[in-house]
């Protein structure tokens, strides 16, 4: 057997954090069995879905580096299919037409409810007279004997009792499929054999599975995820963490940080907290999974994304770098400074590409401003001379580098018979702004001779 798993959200939205790790074990689940990963996008409900959802999933997956082997598939460009399988499911008996108007449904679920009995459909229309002339919905004929029985990969052996189950729609009056019609018959075309999702859809499986038998296909193996709960151990709200992946982006969490984040919330192999790509898919088999939710630990997504930004290739970072610094109105890409050079002195003093990005926005643009605490904390008349000296100094250096510059800051401290702070502080604030940079001797090479010699004068003329 080929294990082939899919991803079908509805584009309703962005691809929250629920969403992305669904898809990321629905891949890992294909490749660690050799197996094939579908897209498909579930768009039928026209009112909810829109273009702009639809973009910012697949930009979310593309992000997250979650490429299908097939898709992404649309269920609007196969409602041609859907109404054949009504057909033939009305056809061979396991589907029919229902009248009802809204008010007998109603009043039918008034009157179960009142009698405290479970709200459902009571099968009045099951055995009438068929006029698809008249205005209709279609329901499943769900067995009235006999149990559901689901082995789930996550939480074991489910059994539902089909006297528990009503008939469920499959096509609205508008002739519009309905969603778990839809489901099943993708998931047939498309020889799904594995549907990993989110536990909120477990009752939806018993009356998928029953829609499989009758149409004489065999029923994917299922395993529902818990849900993904705040800090608190309570349901995810945009205002505690349902955020869109690309939120993540934005504060400047690197993707491979993420996923290996998510993958730690509902699965586990032994201690390993640090995965890449590679060991997931050799270590994910579908086993593992925590049947409890998880809690989201922002701490921990930090300490991943450090680690993730420390440990990298330097190259692997830039793209992602270089769109923080774009955001703040920075095109590194035409700046003429190696920006991988300015990571690699950058990276072990920030937690997020975003906070790295706007600590280093000086290399790139011009400093008009100085922070008013520092200038007042740091600047004197020995400073600003100091400076000047300084200024003298790097003008005649001949080796333009790091070891150069820091040996005419030393022989000028010498000089001055001062600390080494006492110089370089104010050399900062005349260079950056405030106070916040790499050592000041990388610092000042990295800017280059002509910038420090530029925002030297300007500073010292500044403060005369």
């Amino acid at each position: 057997m080929i294990v082939r798993t899919r991803f079908a959200p509805s584009p309703t939205g962005y691809l929250h954090i629920g969403g992305a790790r669904t898809a990321l074990y629905s891949y890992l689940f294909a490749k660690h069995y050799g197996g094939k990963f579908i897209l498909r996008i579930e768009d039928t409900d026209r009112e909810r879905s829109t273009d702009e959802a639809i973009r910012a999933i697949l930009e979310g997956m593309e992000w997250l580096g979650l490429e299908c082997d097939e898709g992404p598939f649309y269920q609007t460009h196969n409602i041609a299919r859907y109404q054949e399988v009504l057909q033939q499911l009305l056809d061979s008996g396991h589907a029919y037409r229902c009248y009802c108007s809204k008010e007998r449904l109603e009043k039918m679920r008034e009157e179960q409810t009142a009698n405290k009995q479970k709200p459902r459909y009571d099968g009045y229309c099951r055995d009438r007279e068929q006029d698809a002339s008249k205005p209709h919905v279609i329901r499943f004929k769900n067995p009235q004997l006999g149990d559901v029985v689901i082995e789930d990969m996550v939480l074991g052996k489910i059994v539902y009792a089909n006297s528990e189950l009503d008939d469920l729609i499959i096509a609205r009056s508008d002739g519009m499929p309905t969603y778990n019609f839809t489901v099943v018959v993708d998931d047939w075309d498309m020889k799904i054999t594995h549907v990993i999702r989110g536990n909120d859809h477990v009752n939806n499986t018993p009356r998928q599975v029953n829609l499989f038998l009758a149409l004489g296909a065999t029923p994917p193996q299922y395993g529902h995820l818990p849900m993904i709960l705040d800090e608190h151990g309570k349901k995810l709200s945009k205002r505690t963490g349902a955020a869109s992946v690309m939120e993540y982006r934005e504060q400047g969490i690197l993707p491979q940080a993420l996923l290996n984040y998510l993958a730690r919330l509902g699965w586990s192999h032994g201690d390993q907290e640090l995965f890449s790509m590679a060991e997931m898919i050799e270590f994910f088999n579908g086993q593992s999974l925590s049947k409890s939710g998880a809690a989201i630990n922002p701490q921990k997504l930090l300490w991943l994304n450090q680690h993730y930004m420390q440990h990298s290739a330097l190259e692997d970072l830039v793209s992602e770098f270089n769109w923080q610094l774009f955001r703040l109105g920075v095109n590194a890409e035409n700046s003429g400074v190696e920006t991988s050079t300015i990571i690699a002195v950058q990276r072990e003093r920030c937690k997020t590409l975003q906070e790295m990005a706007e600590k280093s926005v000086f290399f790139y643009t011009d400093v008009n401003s100085h922070d008013v605490k520092a200038v007042a904390n740091h600047i004197d008349a020995d400073a600003l001379r100091r400076l000047g000296l300084l200024q003298e100094r790097l003008i005649h250096l001949s080796h333009w580098n790091a070891e150069h510059i820091h040996t005419q800051l030393q022989k000028l401290c010498e000089q001055e018979g001062c600390k080494m702070g006492q110089i370089a502080q104010p050399l900062r604030i005349a260079l950056t702004g405030n106070t916040l940079s790499p050592p000041i001797d990388q610092t000042v090479y990295l800017l280059g001779k002509e910038v420090v010699q530029k925002r030297l004068q300007q500073f010292l003329e500044g403060q005369k």
